[in-house]
């Protein structure tokens, strides 16, 4: 449900701006017909992804063969690789 123009499960914090970079903050938003707090909601969704910790690489497990004994078996399995026939 949407209250004010915004998520009703967003949760409020307050931000203090020095009056400088408020000012310009609102001259933005008027140029860009928004509201200011919209522009900071998008600015630190913008810095938390830049900042989030890595997620797993998409390769993981693309290579999974099926059997759950690779590990133990390894060096058996490796034996006599990189050597000429």
């Amino acid at each position: 449900m949407v209250y004010g123009g915004h998520m009703a499960t967003q949760q409020k914090t307050t931000v203090y701006l020095d009056p400088e970079a408020y000012e310009h903050l609102k001259v933005i938003a008027r140029r860009e017909d928004r509201a200011p707090a919209q522009l900071v909601r998008e600015a630190v969704a913008e810095y938390v992804a830049r900042h989030a910790a890595p997620g797993k690489p998409r390769s993981i497990g693309s290579g999974r063969s099926g059997r759950g004994d690779l590990s133990a078996r390894a060096e058996t399995l490796l034996r006599g690789m990189g050597r000429k026939r």
